[in-house]
């Protein structure tokens, strides 16, 4: 097969990276990607980074079978956990994901910017070096349970725990809001609806997606015309599947 028409594989621990994968699809229509979403060992944001890594080291064998071109880690968690060793073990190009931190610094004044995230990735070295460069004025909020109400498609659920998250900081004083999981994306309308109207929301799916093009580019990959495709799999069941196609085409949790 001619490298260029093979798929990239994308993977997430569950639903989130769908978010991704459409930033990928509108800048790169003419892809065929192959996404897996690992509900089976989901959340991996409450993991240690070594069983976040043997995790990813599971989904990328599988990925491996179908002969893709390129690997995204749809996921700021798995990036952080994984993303360094795949590349030296990998002889496919690798596309990591960061906490969108550098757009939110450039959107700064004198407030600050709070950083969503799972507990795990607001804990890693690779958000550290992330803090050490835009961080000013930063501020972690981990968000346990956040991305478990996306899995279960709980638009109302998610409402509720946002509103109090949002209720522990003086609002007037924030500049920036960073959804820094994937999941999180879903919820960026209910977030718009929950702030002023003059707080930034930064993610980090349409940098990823250009990167994707740059790195393919490079590599003399990009697949040059033609309808691309998108597989679905997951490590869980039927009823996720449904969601992760729900939420491909209406890019929200809950009723629509």
């Amino acid at each position: 097969m001619n490298p260029k028409e093979r798929p990239v594989g994308v993977f997430d621990s569950g639903v989130g990276g769908i978010s991704t994968l459409g930033a990928m699809i509108r800048e790169l229509p003419e892809e065929h990607f192959i996404y897996y979403g690992d509900m089976a060992n989901a959340p991996y944001g409450t993991k240690s980074p070594e069983e976040v890594l043997a995790c990813v080291r599971r989904v990328v064998a599988r990925l491996e079978e179908r002969k893709i071109k390129a690997l995204v880690i749809a996921c700021n968690t798995a990036t952080g956990a994984a993303a360094a060793p795949l590349r030296r073990e990998l002889e496919i190009p690798v596309i990591g994901m960061e906490p969108a931190l550098k757009p939110a610094s450039e959107k700064r004044g004198a407030g600050s910017i709070l950083v969503l995230a799972t507990p795990l990735t607001l804990h890693m070295e690779k958000f550290n070096r992330l803090m050490e460069k835009y961080g000013e004025g930063a501020v972690r909020v981990p968000c346990p349970g956040l991305m478990e109400l996306v899995e279960a498609d709980d638009g109302e659920g998610a409402r509720r725990y946002l509103t109090e998250t949002f209720s522990l900081f003086d609002l007037s004083r924030v500049d920036a809001v960073v959804l820094g999981c994937t999941h999180y994306v879903f919820l960026k309308d209910t977030i718009r609806e929950l702030l002023p109207k003059r707080i930034a929301i930064t993610d980090g799916n349409d940098g990823t997606a250009r990167q994707l093009r740059r790195v393919l580019a490079q590599n003399g990959l990009l697949r040059e015309g033609g309808a691309g495709s998108v597989e679905l799999e997951t490590s869980g069941s039927a009823k996720e599947l449904e969601l992760m196609k729900k939420l491909l085409t209406t890019g929200k949790v809950g009723k629509n």
